[in-house]
């Protein structure tokens, strides 16, 4: 039995010019990030290379039909590396460029177990939440479908992995808190995923420690802390993602992607949206085992941050959504225009595409218990 895989060589540099000095940058490599990002730190380094802004090509997150105008764009390069430099959705798109054996995007869903690397591919992550650096899924919005919907393929992993804490200095204070949400969300659902080993739950467990005591420092000193910890979040942040890329993540995902497509709802706000109801409910249907075990780990974290006792009297999930309140106050899915006629086909979204993620789910939960989920939190 399979017990780990850890998969690209994961590297750090203090500064980006330090990275671009050592990887030689130059004409046969295309460097795919944002304006926003590429001007405050990679436009002094006068590079040589192709540099392609993903928002030229459409906004939000990922779609079929943004990635697919960005593979035209690539393909007019002889490069043989792509640079990844921002957040989930930079990296997303950088996935599908690198494999060769499909002419488009729709044809790479369906060949993904054929599919053979092309270009290497350099991942730096820009947020601390993705965790996709390490992972070999693409997350697209099938917009013929309706739905995001992830594309997996060994061809997909990055050759390396680099962790420059640099880029978190231009985060706005909600970005960080969805994207470490979503971290935190990574360890926990692969740590009750039934198929995690005891290696992987042992960075499972490391990220949740660092990313609850950053969120205790927040509840203590403001939002400002966060940025104390900015290396610690963006460490654990690719703690998770090795966690989870070794068993996958669950329900709360699967239960994301129908209201991210439909109303482009950023991909760890729609986690967080989840998160607690879910673990309530598994506490309600199958208390005890690792649950419990992580319900422990939870309180124990909380109360090492002096944000309870251990002894509080609270489930450790009711803790934990307080805490979470604390870091960034939480929305009812109205707040983002989904409306009562929603609840239903988005249940039906999610069994019939997000088979995947359902899975590993710690409980398996039927279509009438995930719609009673959505209908708790709208």
């Amino acid at each position: 039995m399979k017990q780990m895989m850890i998969r690209p060589e994961i590297q750090s540099y203090g500064t980006f010019q330090a990275f671009a000095e050592e990887y030689a940058l130059d004409e046969n490599d295309v460097i795919l990030t944002n304006e926003y990002i590429y001007h405050p730190i990679m436009a002094k380094e006068h590079l040589k290379c192709h540099v392609i802004y993903q928002e030229k090509y459409g906004a939000g997150e990922p779609t079929d039909s943004m990635a697919e105008a960005i593979l035209r764009e690539v393909k007019k390069y002889r490069a043989r590396r792509i640079i990844a430099v921002g957040g989930g959705t930079i990296i997303d798109i950088a996935k599908v460029l690198v494999p060769e054996g499909a002419e488009g995007i729709d044809e790479m869903y369906d060949k993904m177990a054929s599919l053979k690397k092309g270009k290497q591919l350099i991942i730096l992550p820009t947020t601390c939440g993705t965790g996709s650096e390490v992972t070999n899924i693409a997350v697209l919005n099938r917009t013929k479908l309706g739905t995001k919907q992830g594309m997996v393929s060994p061809a997909m992993f990055a050759d390396r992995a680099v962790l420059i804490p640099e880029f978190l200095k231009g985060l706005s204070y909600k970005v960080f808190a969805t994207s470490s949400i979503d971290a935190l969300v990574h360890a926990v659902e692969s740590y009750l995923n039934p198929a995690a080993t005891v290696f992987s739950m042992m960075y499972s467990v490391r990220a949740i420690e660092m990313i609850l005591a950053g969120y205790c420092r927040i509840a203590k000193e403001g939002q400002e802390a966060w940025k104390k910890d900015a290396e610690a979040y963006l460490t654990a942040s690719c703690m998770a993602g090795i966690a989870f890329s070794n068993n996958g993540c669950g329900t709360v995902h699967a239960m994301a992607y129908a209201i991210g497509g439909k109303y482009h709802v950023p991909h760890g706000e729609s986690n967080y949206q989840y998160f607690v109801p879910v673990l309530r409910l598994y506490e309600e249907k199958a208390p005890g085992g690792r649950l419990e075990e992580l319900k422990v780990l939870l309180k124990r974290c909380m109360a090492a941050g002096g944000f309870a006792a251990e002894e509080d009297d609270k489930s450790a999930v009711v803790l934990l959504g307080e805490l979470l309140n604390q870091v960034l106050p939480a929305k009812k899915m109205r707040e983002y225009g989904v409306v009562q006629e929603d609840i239903a086909p988005f249940a039906q979204s999610t069994v019939d595409y997000q088979q995947r993620l359902l899975k590993n789910s710690y409980i398996p939960l039927g279509k009438e218990e995930i719609q009673a989920v959505y209908q708790s939190c709208l």
